[in-house]
């Protein structure tokens, strides 16, 4: 008889009903900060890879570390082709501006277009502002273990799988 026969679960067992829904509550927002995403680069007229390239620059920006073509491509693991069309792109949409890099004559630094600065605070700082709104409400003595647990998360999620194929039946099936 298999696991769904049984009504349990495919990777945990019953005792770990309580460590299942959260688990189970972290998908719930991975879905639905996906959504959010999908949702904001159709606004904004860009595909997601786009959308994370523009966020990578002005977060980049924001700690004041310059964004070459090449680290853009390692950041979001593209071919250096794929880097170009997409700044090609970016650049005549607007959101982005080639310029000389300031301390390397043969390379250039990308930055985000005052434009494109504007466009992301005007469709994304309702949504920032009710997320910490929401972490705001979250117990002060709770904070440090939820950042933990999520920074935690993301360090195995970003860890190579010993098996992707399970990897993926853990996801469509939890």
């Amino acid at each position: 008889m298999t696991q769904a026969a049984t009504g349990g679960s495919y990777w945990y067992e019953e005792s770990d009903a309580e460590a299942r829904r959260l688990l189970e509550a972290l998908r719930t927002f991975r879905r639905a900060d996906e959504a959010m995403r999908r949702r904001a680069g159709r606004d904004m007229k860009m595909n997601l890879t786009d959308l994370r390239a523009l966020q990578h620059v002005i977060a980049c920006e924001g700690h004041g570390e310059p964004t070459t073509p090449r680290g853009l491509a390692e950041y979001l693991a593209i071919s250096t082709a794929s880097t170009t069309k997409l700044l090609d792109r970016l650049v005549a949409s607007g959101h982005l501006e080639r310029r000389p890099h300031p301390s390397d004559r043969r390379s250039v630094v990308v930055v985000a277009s005052d434009a494109a600065h504007a466009e992301v605070r005007e469709r994304l700082a309702p949504v920032h502002a009710r997320m910490l709104e929401i972490a705001r409400a979250v117990p002060a003595r709770s904070r440090p273990a939820v950042r933990d647990f999520l920074l935690a998360m993301a360090a195995e999620a970003e860890r190579e799988p010993d098996d992707v194929a399970g990897t993926v039946v853990g996801d469509a099936s939890a």
